[in-house]
C-alpha cells in the first residue's frame, strides 16, 4: 500500500486584533497539543500545514477572540516537544 509523506512546516505568525486578555493563548496551546503541533505562542507553531490552518480557524471563531490580521513567514524546522506558552 502506498503512504503520503506528511510534510512538516514551521511558521511564525504575529496576529493583530483582540488577541490578549480572551484566552487567546490557552485555546492555542489546548487546541494545537491537540493537533500534535510543536512550537509555542505569540506564535511559531510546526507541524502539517493543514493542522496548522485548523488551529489558525479554530482561533478566529473562538468568542472573544477578534483576529483582525495576520503575518505569517515560513522559518526552518527545529523539531520541539510539545506546544507552550512561551
Amino acid at each position: 500500500m502506498f503512504w503520503e509523506k506528511k510534510t512538516k512546516i514551521r511558521k511564525h505568525i504575529i496576529f493583530y486584533g483582540r488577541v490578549q486578555g480572551v484566552g487567546f493563548r490557552y485555546y492555542a496551546v489546548q487546541k494545537a497539543n491537540q493537533l500534535g503541533l510543536t512550537g509555542w505562542v505569540d506564535m511559531e507553531v510546526e507541524g502539517e500545514e493543514p493542522l496548522i490552518d485548523q488551529l489558525i480557524i479554530f482561533l478566529q471563531n473562538r468568542t472573544y477572540v477578534w483576529i483582525e490580521n495576520m503575518d505569517a513567514k515560513s522559518i526552518p524546522l527545529e523539531h520541539d516537544n510539545g506546544f507552550y506558552e512561551r
